[in-house]
């Protein structure tokens, strides 16, 4: 695939962006990079096709029995406000929805680029939830095995 902009790709380009390339793409940008990407005209685009892609990433066998709602805030919009999404788990299925709907197990919040370092697996979240860059309330057990239940593909 051709190297792709994330400052000038359209919503479709970004959306079919494999998991693997987007990955690579993300790790090869400075912390400076992606916070200024996520400032502009894609942050909405870029958030999207990455929760949207959340339930094909998923592993069943990974999660077990679990089922949780976990709500997830990405903070940082040029509006001052939050890209608020909700994330299920439930009879080995993975959906992910926009806003935050019904009660959640869990609630994660933080920054464009910590999200991008989790999402990525190229930051410690647990770590990141000690140092107060990632705030969770609710089931901090979930949170610290979330992660595992992705399939993020080696970049």
């Amino acid at each position: 695939m051709p190297e792709i902009d994330f400052r000038t790709a359209t919503a479709e380009q970004l959306a079919a962006v494999e998991p693997g390339d987007f990955i690579r793409i993300v790790k090869e940008m400075s912390d400076t990079d992606v916070k200024q990407v996520m400032e502009g005209d894609n942050r909405t685009a870029i958030v999207d096709a990455i929760f949207g892609r959340m339930p094909e990433l998923f592993r069943p066998d990974r999660a077990g029995s679990t089922t949780a709602t976990t709500h997830w805030s990405i903070t940082g919009r040029p509006d001052g406000g939050a890209d608020e999404w909700t994330v299920r788990f439930a009879d080995g299925t993975c959906t992910s929805v926009p806003g935050h709907d019904g009660d959640s197990a869990l609630s994660l919040s933080m920054s464009p680029v910590d999200f991008t370092k989790v999402i990525t697996k190229s930051g410690n979240p647990v770590m990141m939830f000690m140092t107060g860059r990632i705030r969770a309330k609710g089931d901090l057990g979930l949170a610290a095995n979330i992660a595992n239940f992705f399939d993020v593909p080696q970049a």
